[in-house]
């Protein structure tokens, strides 16, 4: 490995907070406070070495070297379907689904290290072996760290709206955004999101009903009075001015994957009187 390639140490400083500092795309999260206390700093201490992927970092501290690759097999001792969920939050949502699925295995891809510890607790108390987890930036897992076509199924499940329209550019699903999901998903595998913001699930919804790579898996379903798009803006919800004339020809929203349990998230945005949008694409086959 050359000089200019070898890894580098976390950085200091400005980059500390500012994690765009040395990245083209500015990241889609902000940090927050990673101290740990009582069960979950337990439950790290106990298993995040056996259960977190240690990964080689380039510049910054949630940042993934370049020659890292993640060998899942080894990871998780066996072959079996890879699931991967992008933003686990507290990990319900992946725990459960572990637990309800023994079969498979499943990658928590998270930069909160109290959700990760939360994460580890639950791995604890419901006994589980096929769930590992990384401290990373998603894009990077996407490029770098996984490997092409390895993963089955990939989850992307109320990342942050970044409502101003100049935060728009730091939305995680944006077209940039669709070729590392593409790279990292077998022919076949599918891609399922969820968002609680009808102008984020609308740009979802463009920009992969506009991709070569993915296609719906419920084309034109839930259109009408039947769309949530519909119902949010007849109904004025998420402080848009009531429309009553408007109505929602296209259509295309997933019903509700089943294996996605009511995170403590989503029922506080469900209190708040928001809908949620669920989508769900299959990856395409690579043309030639």
């Amino acid at each position: 490995m050359s000089d200019s390639a070898a890894p580098k140490p976390p950085v200091s400083g400005r980059a500390v907070d500012d994690l765009s500092y040395y990245r083209t795309d500015p990241v889609s999260f902000v940090r927050r406070g990673s101290r740990l206390h009582g069960k979950r700093k337990d439950s790290w201490d106990r298993l995040s070495g056996d259960y977190v992927i240690q990964v080689p970092r380039h510049h910054a501290d949630t940042s993934v070297h370049a020659g890292f690759r993640f060998d899942a097999d080894e990871a998780f001792g066996r072959t079996a379907p890879l699931t991967v969920e992008i933003g686990t939050g507290l990990g319900e949502a992946i725990a459960s689904a572990a637990e309800a699925h023994p079969e498979r295995n499943f990658l928590a891809v998270e930069v909160y290290l109290p959700g990760l510890a939360q994460l580890m607790a639950r791995i604890d108390a419901k006994g589980l072996t096929n769930v590992r987890a990384v401290q990373a930036n998603a894009p990077e897992v996407l490029d770098v760290m996984l490997e092409p076509g390895s993963v089955d199924e990939l989850w992307i499940f109320f990342s942050d709206p970044w409502h101003k329209t100049r935060h728009h550019k730091r939305r995680l699903i944006k077209e940039s955004f669709l070729p590392k999901a593409a790279r990292v998903l077998a022919p076949g595998g599918t891609w399922r999101l969820a968002t609680d913001w009808s102008d984020y699930a609308e740009q979802m919804r463009a920009i992969l009903d506009a991709s070569p790579d993915f296609s719906t898996l419920h084309a034109g379903e839930r259109a009408g009075a039947e769309s949530p798009l519909t119902r949010v803006r007849r109904g004025g919800l998420e402080g848009h001015e009531p429309d009553p004339g408007f109505t929602d020809e296209l259509g295309g929203w997933a019903p509700r994957y089943e294996g996605r349990i009511r995170t403590s998230f989503e029922g506080k945005a469900l209190a708040a009187g928001r809908l949620v949008f669920d989508l769900a694409y299959r990856r395409e086959p690579e043309a030639g």
